[in-house]
């Protein structure tokens, strides 16, 4: 922590200071080309999903430089009244660590949504075009069942927090809980610790975690995907038929054509014999 404050009261070196300022060039003139697509576009901006990542990452940037400078402005504080003192009072250093976990927390969705950002830097790789647009086309299925399955991890996550918060170590906080639960998600957890909080609610409600989540909600999406794609596989057939199954409907369209011009020569022939020519 002192080592973060002392590095908002000066850059460490000229390569820091040089970055920090092409970031701010750069976040300037990203704000100025949404401005004019957001003119442009009005609300079917807000339909874009690359759109949404610019705003999170501008978004992102400025609070980071807001919150910089409100830690720069704490440590000039804590510095100026650890001068007057000279160490000899206590201070408190709660609010500048908690100005601190802010800012890392911007950083860290800004990190976030920049790496994002790149599939669609490198969309003119055909690995990462097609991760993008297998994305895109089942965005609607991926936001339905992550709702749904929300719904039910929260519903769990809340039931094992509350039975054996006094019991497990893993469930002394919700956080703990929710790595407990994912563990358990990727079959990665030890049941024992369990079994032996309560003999009869921890086999039972583990027993009903992995019946609704791993065995039904899972197996669901897999159901739901492999529908969809038939589904897809319809409409794909539908509207690309494959020539090879065409081919014998062709070859009997040309036979017939073949066919009419032989009878259309032979009656023109019939008719210049008629005609004694």
């Amino acid at each position: 922590m002192n080592n973060q404050l002392i590095s908002t009261v000066s850059f460490t070196s000229i390569l820091q200071l040089v970055c920090t300022i092409f970031y701010i060039f750069f976040i300037i003139y990203f704000i100025i080309i949404e401005i004019r697509l957001l003119f442009e576009l009005r609300l079917k901006y807000f339909h874009q999903f690359w759109s949404i990542i610019q705003l999170g990452i501008i978004g992102c940037s400025l609070g980071s430089i807001g919150v910089y400078f409100w830690r720069f402005q704490e440590a000039n504080r804590i510095s100026q009244l650890f001068e007057q003192t000279n160490g000899y009072v206590y201070i408190n250093l709660q609010l500048a660590v908690y100005v601190n976990d802010i800012l890392t927390f911007l950083l860290g969705y800004c990190c976030f949504f920049s790496m994002i950002k790149f599939v669609q830097l490198f969309r003119f790789n055909q690995r990462v075009s097609l991760f993008a647009e297998t994305l895109k086309s089942c965005a609607k299925e991926l936001i339905s069942f992550s709702i749904m399955f929300a719904i039910v991890f929260m519903s769990f996550l809340s039931l094992f927090y509350l039975l054996f918060v006094s019991k497990l170590s893993s469930c002394s906080s919700l956080l703990a809980t929710a790595q407990m639960l994912f563990e358990m998600t990727l079959m990665k957890f030890d049941a024992s610790q369990i079994y032996g909080a309560d003999a009869f609610l921890g086999p039972f409600c583990f027993t009903l975690f992995m019946l609704l989540v791993v065995f039904v909600c899972l197996s669901l999406k897999k159901l739901n995907q492999s529908e969809i794609q038939e589904q897809r596989d319809c409409r794909m057939r539908s509207q690309y038929v494959d020539p090879i199954e065409n081919f014998s409907n062709r070859i009997d369209q040309l036979l017939e054509a073949i066919d009419k011009i032989y009878i259309d020569q032979k009656i023109e022939l019939s008719k210049l014999d008629k005609a004694g020519l």
